[in-house]
């Protein structure tokens, strides 16, 4: 793998938004600028756990440094990576990876997983709540003292309820169910016409098919077109788009009864989806909670960070605490 460059530039901040389908990347410079952004392919913290996961990081990794090459020398990193789990075998693997691809003292590479870093990236620690929904759903907190809580979280087979995949998996539920009690209703219905495309067919086989075969990421995209169904005013969408935005604050309530009231972000694209779903979330809230539903730019806001980070903190420590909170009203990203 090459090196960086580490003549022409002074060093700057690299931040990392890594999925299981893309990892977005930015340069920022000590006074908030953002210099340069991107994109390579995905990868999940799971990954790093077989010799197979750690080789496909590897080659993104070396595509992110010929990316960066042109920009300066990165002397600290941001990270924040899907399936990342500070408990398990491979989060070792993984922030190795990072520091090694990427020619950076392993102390200069701070490494969470993508939700805890949004969170992080959102408030101070004790500052407030972040409910996340994108394939998965998410609702965490970070106290005072660093430690993280969460509800939800759980998975597409367990949970994840509000999030991109559960909207794609009732759909799918919702189209057979009434594929068996009418015949050919389902690929003659709105929802059908909108969900059933984008999986490549309207029979059986093929849902069977792209159930066992479609990654996470893939299989939420379905949600898109549980949306397109809603905008043309299909019923089980629209109720299907409700029921996510109850799900999302039935997280976002169950983190204010255990810990108090607090500024409450939500994030991710599902909200975005469909203006059903912010709606029916907002009237399950509890009375007076005002959430903040501006989009989130990860990637940028810890390339910021990262390049306020005179020494990053290790991976299995709290971030230092910051001045200013990326997204707060009149504040500058910090």
């Amino acid at each position: 793998m090459s090196a960086l460059s580490s003549s022409a530039f002074s060093g700057l901040g690299l931040g990392l938004d890594a999925g299981g389908t893309q990892t977005r990347w930015a340069l920022a410079r000590a006074d908030g600028a953002v210099v340069a952004e991107g994109s390579v392919g995905g990868f999940s913290g799971q990954q790093a756990g077989t010799a197979t996961g750690r080789e496909l990081i590897a080659a993104e990794l070396s595509k992110l440094v010929a990316a960066l090459a042109p920009h300066g020398t990165v002397h600290s990193l941001w990270a924040g990576v899907t399936g990342h789990d500070t408990q398990a075998h491979a989060a070792a693997d993984l922030h190795r990876l990072l520091a090694t691809g990427l020619q950076l003292p392993p102390a200069q590479v701070a490494l969470f997983n993508d939700v805890e870093m949004a969170c992080r990236l959102c408030f101070e620690p004790g500052g407030g709540y972040l409910v996340y929904a994108g394939t998965g759903s998410i609702g965490l907190f970070i106290d005072e003292d660093g430690v993280a809580h969460r509800v939800g979280g759980r998975g597409g087979l367990l949970g994840d309820e509000g999030s991109g995949y559960w909207l794609a998996r009732q759909a799918l539920a919702a189209l057979w169910r009434a594929e068996d009690e009418a015949p050919g209703s389902a690929a003659l219905s709105v929802l059908g016409r909108q969900v059933f495309p984008l999986m490549g067919g309207s029979d059986w086989a093929t849902t069977r098919r792209f159930v066992h075969e479609a990654d996470r990421g893939r299989f939420g995209r379905l949600a898109l077109g549980v949306a397109a169904a809603a905008t043309e005013g299909d019923a089980r969408a629209l109720a299907l788009l409700r029921d996510a935005g109850r799900e999302l604050a039935r997280l976002a309530t169950l983190l204010m009864q255990r810990h108090g009231t607090r500024p409450l972000r939500i994030a991710g694209r599902v909200v975005l989806l469909h203006e059903a779903v912010a709606a029916s979330m907002r009237a399950a809230l509890p009375a007076g909670t005002a959430p903040d539903l501006r989009p989130i730019d990860a990637a940028r806001d810890a390339a910021v960070r990262a390049a306020h980070a005179a020494r990053a903190p290790r991976a299995d420590a709290p971030p230092p605490r910051s001045r200013r909170c990326p997204g707060t009203p009149g504040r500058r990203p910090g």
